[in-house]
């Protein structure tokens, strides 16, 4: 009833009949403009059944042309014996298939027309009255790729006003259906990350072409339209495959231009009758249905294992750090493993790339404004959660006690990321500070504190679990290392030169290497080899650019993709003389199968050993006399790629995360 009443002032609100931010093409009547390239093998095939409304469907052609997918795809429009003029100026648009039925055949009929002469691996349906937005089929296909068990996806549907149409829907047992997030805003966070639900609006739909065949199509029992997309969605369930909701798929939808809005008269009437067949047909799955009026977090949970709140810092960017490359992969890992998973970054930003990306792994990310802090949403969905992880000690410290006063069923876990005070002490060494040495045990204190009040401790090193083994005796202490996928050699031997050093100049040990390679390692390698350069990529202050330039020294700053540079490059550098947990930079670059030179800390706890995995270099004129060996000696380099690459699959793969996660968890 709250939401039916929600619903009802929503209507009588008043607002713009647009949404200026969504850039809406403007309502015309004619061709010009409109074009597709012509495929013979489509990967997408578009389907779009039509009965007069020409304006509203050449708009909508017009922006399915605008918004040209990176996918290959083709456009058939099925007219469905139109009163106008439609099936005539169709028949002009360049590269559009056009197939015109000789008597009127409704939605159901003219969708199963379309899909006939189909080419496309894909089917996608979508309405005439709709216009689509950047991005939309790509993420439909994703969707697919990304879920094994995916049957059935459908985009997030908005009106023109910018009000959230539908975000996939629910279904009770007497076969009443409700869309989810009707009216709402539309970027609320519920609304912005893919999940399994009950069925998705035909409106925008896509389905595998095999699957659309071997279901029966849409049933004809539907004719002419309504309850044919509810009822292909629990044919695909039955089938022991999932409905997804794609939020990464925006279309507006001038929701009742072709069938009106009243349910008593018209095409609609046919929504009430078609609900009657429909709980006739699925009487038996109904009956594991939810009753009307069930909350809607107990709709949530039909389709997972239990809910997971994660904090960290900020939101992760994979490209920036080896941290958030490992948090993404845990995040995406516990969405596939059936849990809800949300995400909440400490200082409550997240932007719009980061919400698409954490959205496409299953991934709700609670940012400001749809959340004002973490201990407010809590409060109103502690009771909810099965487990909470807290990223660093950091964060730790301010959640732990809030998390065990609103969400004490829950499992609190503490991810360390690195154990920070092992680091601050390696680096009060390294500098004979006094002042760091007091700041490292005040660290420790504190660290182990939150370590035995937390149920479980993720460490990322064999290495760090023994030292909390002794120092923390009690505290369940499990590995969770870093992830990475096996990417394997990119470029052969003998076209490989120079030297790569991964990591961002703002973390210390980073930083500190960097100088190091600078100062000291390049002119010593410049020295025995003159036309050596090493690239360093990762972020840099200009301020460290302008005293770092020096000839041999590449400052790449952050890059998108690795690939070019380990594919190129002979060995990746590691001279790390401080730091503590395990060294993403090694492990990136023996995912690519390049050869790492690496000090004796940068090797702590990576299951490395000198001369079979790695080749150790502790001192400047130890990393030249390595360089020259990997330069001489092919089946040396060889052998040590193979070694990496072996490496990475053994410690530090998905499979790994995974277990340790399930063990935890349940």
């Amino acid at each position: 009833m709250r939401g039916t009443f929600a619903r009802i002032r929503q209507e009588l609100k008043q607002r713009p009949t647009q949404d200026a931010t969504l850039s809406l093409l403007p309502l015309e009547a004619h061709t010009d403009g409109i074009a597709f390239a012509r495929c013979d093998s489509p990967q997408v095939s578009v389907i779009i059944p039509v009965h007069g409304k020409l304006a509203y469907t050449l708009t909508c052609l017009r922006s399915v042309a605008k918004h040209s997918a990176a996918t290959f795809f083709e456009v058939i429009v099925v007219d469905d014996a139109s009163p106008d003029a439609s099936a005539a100026a169709l028949q002009t648009i360049d590269g559009l298939r056009v197939h015109i039925n000789a008597e009127n055949l409704g939605f159901v009929g003219s969708c199963n027309a379309g899909a006939a002469l189909a080419r496309g691996e894909y089917l996608l349906f979508l309405n005439n009255d709709t216009q689509v937005t950047a991005g939309w089929m790509d993420a439909l296909v994703r969707c697919f790729r990304d879920e094994p068990d995916c049957g059935l996806a459908g985009s997030r549907l908005l009106y023109p006003d910018g009000r959230l149409q539908e975000a996939g829907g629910w279904v009770f047992s007497d076969a009443s259906a409700w869309n989810v997030g009707r009216f709402d805003a539309r970027n609320e966070s519920p609304y912005r990350y893919r999940r399994r639900t009950d069925y998705v609006s035909g409106a925008s739909m896509m389905i595998r072409r095999d699957r659309f065949e071997t279901l029966g199509r849409f049933d004809q029992r539907y004719q002419p339209a309504y309850y044919e997309d509810t009822d292909l969605a629990f044919a695909v369930r039955a089938s022991g495959l999932s409905v997804f909701y794609e939020p990464n798929s925006v279309v507006v939808h001038c929701e009742g231009i072709s069938a009106g809005t009243d349910i008593t008269a018209g095409m609609k009437r046919y929504q009430a009758i078609n609900q009657a067949t429909f709980a006739a047909k699925w009487r038996e799955a109904l009956s594991r249905q939810p009753k009307p009026g069930t909350p809607p977090q107990h709709m949530w949970q039909r389709y997972t294992r239990g809910h997971v709140l994660v904090v960290d810092v900020t939101t992760p960017e994979p490209t920036r750090d080896s941290g958030s490359l490992r948090l993404t992969a845990m995040l995406h890992i516990l969405h596939q493993e059936g849990w809800r998973v949300s995400f909440a970054p400490d200082n409550g930003h997240a932007d719009e790339d980061s919400i698409a990306f954490l959205g496409d792994r299953g991934v709700e990310v609670l940012h400001r404004p749809s959340v004002s802090n973490i201990p407010t949403w809590l409060r109103e969905h502690g009771a909810q959660l099965h487990a909470v992880i807290l990223c660093r000690h950091t964060v730790a410290g301010q959640y732990a006690k809030v998390v065990r006063q609103y969400a004490p069923q829950a499992k609190l876990i503490l991810d360390t990321v690195d154990l920070h005070f092992l680091r601050e002490q390696r680096a009060a060494e390294l500098d004979d500070s006094a002042a760091l040495r007091r700041k490292a045990e005040s660290s420790r204190r504190s660290e182990i504190a939150l370590i035995n009040e937390c149920d479980v401790t993720f460490v990322v090193s064999p290495h760090e679990q023994k030292i909390l083994h002794h120092m923390a005796p009690d505290a369940r202490v499990e590995l969770l290392s870093n992830i990475h996928d096996v990417y394997g050699r990119g470029g052969d031997y003998a076209s490989r030169h120079d030297l790569v050093f991964i990591g961002g100049y703002g973390h210390p040990p980073n930083a500190d290497a960097v100088h190091w390679i600078a100062n000291d390692i390049l002119p010593a390698l410049r020295e025995r080899i003159p036309d050596i350069c090493v690239h360093i990529l990762g972020d840099m202050p200009q301020s460290a650019r302008a005293a770092l330039q020096r000839p041999g020294l590449e400052l790449q700053g952050r890059v998108d993709d690795l690939a070019p540079w380990l594919d190129s490059c002979l060995a990746s550098l590691a001279p790390l003389r401080f730091g503590a947990g395990v060294k993403g930079k090694i492990n990136m670059a023996m995912s690519h199968g390049v050869p790492v030179i690496a000090t004796g800390i940068a090797m702590e706890g990576m299951h490395l050993r000198d001369g079979e995995d790695v080749l150790q270099a502790d001192r400047p004129e130890e990393v030249v006399e390595a360089v020259q060996r990997l330069m001489a000696d092919e089946a040396l380099w060889m052998r040590l790629s193979d070694a990496a690459l072996h490496n990475v699959e053994r410690h530090f793969s998905p499979s790994a995360a995974r277990a340790t996660l399930h063990a935890v968890l349940g």
